[in-house]
């Protein structure tokens, strides 16, 4: 599911068709935003082993016969990201209508429908968050899996990246550790960075496939989200 011709609707036709890897690459992609999304809807009213039942059924429920999955049509032309988050808000809603309607024994474990979720507002940007981050820590993999397999210069680019980000160390203090001139090591980040937002576009390209010209703006948007 890596090759050229990959994006997010041909993984979703292989998963949906029941390849394993590509619902492995799907769940890679996609579950912890699931997750980081209901467990701010639901904290505080399930435990924490039923909340993670929970994030587990909603996500069985993409990939199981006649499910989500094999309902979505490849190819069309809005963008994955609104519509993950209308799948997953919608599934919520009924999981909820349906432990509500539930005579739950007391206890800790019950469901207390009582306790209202936050507001869809702060929810939908917890999703965004979530989402954002999904996106930047692939773009980095991404990034750092083309740097080894160039070689030792552009290795090094990736780990100056990580240290000036990652760690929050200085361009001076990196040069001093390295014995090298800080001036070098100005140019090599600004080149790093390059090929960051080069990762950074192709990852997003994949979830863009019909509208190239959304790829610049939701970039911009991620890094303002993040920032």
């Amino acid at each position: 599911m890596h090759g050229p011709e990959s994006t997010c609707w041909t993984l979703v036709e292989h998963a949906a068709a029941g390849d394993g890897a590509a619902r492995e690459e799907f769940g890679r992609r996609y579950l912890p935003v699931v997750r980081a999304y209901l467990h701010a809807r639901w904290s505080g009213r399930l435990a924490a082993e039923e909340l993670e039942d929970a994030v587990q059924d909603v996500f069985v429920a993409f990939l199981r016969e006649q499910g989500v999955l094999e309902n979505l049509r490849p190819g069309r032309q809005e963008a994955f990201r609104p519509l993950l988050y209308a799948v997953v808000r919608n599934m919520a809603l009924r999981i909820e209508h349906a432990r509500a309607r539930r005579l739950d024994r007391p206890g800790s474990e019950s469901f207390r429908a009582e306790e209202k979720p936050s507001s869809e507002e702060a929810l939908s940007r917890v999703f965004d968050r979530a989402w954002a981050a999904s996106i930047m820590r692939e773009a980095l993999d991404l990034q750092e899996d083309l740097a080894r397999s160039q070689g030792e210069d552009a290795t090094r680019r990736f780990e100056l990246l990580r240290l000036l980000f990652d760690q929050e160390l200085s361009i001076p203090k990196i040069a001093e550790r390295w014995g090298v001139d800080a001036e070098l090591l100005h140019k090599e980040a600004a080149r790093a960075k390059r090929e960051f937002k080069e990762a950074l576009r192709s990852v997003v390209a994949f979830h863009h496939p019909e509208a190239p010209e959304l790829v610049e703006r939701e970039c911009r948007e991620l890094l303002t989200l993040l920032g």
